[in-house]
């Protein structure tokens, strides 16, 4: 990993990946997630934009002045909080709905209990649960498979992953080796138990990117930075083994590995 910036901000810690990618993370919330800055020569790419406890805007606004186009890994409140700071969003297709009308069947009280559990630092100001609403509104443009934005002389390829979520994306650099995997791949447990996950779909989606050339960083959603295509390969493996067991089915548990778990 590069190397941590001085905080912008104490709720937020930005560590530099490249001088022009960055990792701008929540570390002081149970869930530990990432967002990331990717800056080409006419735009930037904010990946995710976080939980929405602080103003993720006001750190990208120190790092770039370019015009920014967020793109959504997937539709899960820990990842579009601060989406209604921004005009140009882009989502799957298969998420559109969510984006607009939120997750059918995900209750407020049970967002916000998530939001405010294993909290280990101070909360800002300005932050105040009882407001606290996921983003609803209408995305600037939804993508679909292998679709392509270019940020000047930066090109983003987004590859739909399904499992965790109908519409996932995983965002691969060609050039750099970068891929930024959202929910898909983490050190951590990696689950779609849920009504509205799927796990044969998250095997197979495990099966594509492990295919993809040329990966030089695994950029996850949440916990450890320090990945790298060694690790795909571990959790493909793992995918390949629950799939021939005939455990790649809801209702199967929670499968431990080495540095990972799996939730189906």
């Amino acid at each position: 990993m590069g190397e941590a910036l001085e905080p912008c901000n104490h709720w937020f810690t930005v560590e530099q990946i490249d001088s022009r990618t960055y990792a701008i993370s929540e570390y002081g919330h149970w869930e530990k997630v990432h967002s990331y800055l990717v800056i080409g020569d006419s735009h930037a790419a904010l990946i995710d934009t976080g939980i929405g406890i602080g103003n993720i805007k006001k750190i990208v606004d120190q790092l770039t002045s370019l015009p920014i186009k967020v793109i959504t890994t997937h539709v899960h409140w820990d990842h579009i909080g601060n989406h209604g700071l921004f005009d140009e969003i882009y989502v799957h297709e298969l998420e559109k709905e969510w984006l607009r009308n939120g997750i059918p069947g995900l209750p407020i009280e049970v967002i916000r209990r998530d939001v405010i559990r294993d909290i280990t630092l101070p909360l800002p100001e300005d932050f105040c649960i009882e407001n606290y609403e996921p983003f609803k509104g209408e995305p600037a443009g939804v993508v679909r498979d292998y679709d392509t934005i270019d940020l000047g002389k930066r090109v983003l390829t987004l590859i739909h992953t399904p499992g965790h979520s109908p519409g996932h994306l995983c965002i691969y650099e060609a050039e750099r080796g970068y891929l930024f995997t959202g929910d898909l791949i983490y050190k951590g447990t990696l689950f779609a138990f849920y009504p509205t996950t799927d796990p044969l779909q998250f095997v197979n989606s495990v099966e594509k990117i492990s295919r993809l050339d040329n990966i030089s960083k695994v950029l996850p959603g949440h916990h450890d930075l320090d990945l790298n295509s060694d690790f795909i390969k571990e959790v493909h493996e793992a995918c390949q083994d629950l799939l021939q067991r005939d455990l790649a089915k809801h209702g199967s548990g929670i499968h431990r590995y080495q540095h990972f778990n799996i939730h189906f």
